[in-house]
């Protein structure tokens, strides 16, 4: 079964507050509503991901005050994999209310 992921770190590589959940509408709101929270700090991680079969697979991400996003095709991300090179900028703004993406 899937589940969908969200992980708060206050800091990068420090403890994380993670909610899961079986509906994906629900962990995309709320890695929105942590963003809209806590993204103003350039040291808050918040991420997005799909866990299955014991693995991770990064969708979304917040850091150093931007969106990211795992590069399509890539490898699941474990525990304690490391994730350098797997980030691509996305172009979002956050007004408050909402995250959206801005076109390129």
């Amino acid at each position: 079964m899937t589940t969908h992921l969200v992980h708060l770190q206050f800091v990068a590589g420090g403890p994380a507050v993670t909610g899961e959940w079986a509906d994906g509408a629900t962990a995309r709101r709320t890695w929105r509503d942590w963003v809209g929270l806590y993204g103003s700090d350039e040291k808050v991680v918040i991420q997005l991901a799909e866990g299955a079969d014991g693995g991770e697979r990064l969708l979304m991400a917040w850091e150093r005050g931007h969106a990211v996003a795992a590069s399509s095709g890539g490898p699941a991300a474990t525990e304690g994999s490391a994730l350098s090179g797997w980030w691509r900028p996305l172009q979002m703004a956050y007004d408050g209310t909402e995250l959206r993406h801005l076109a390129s």
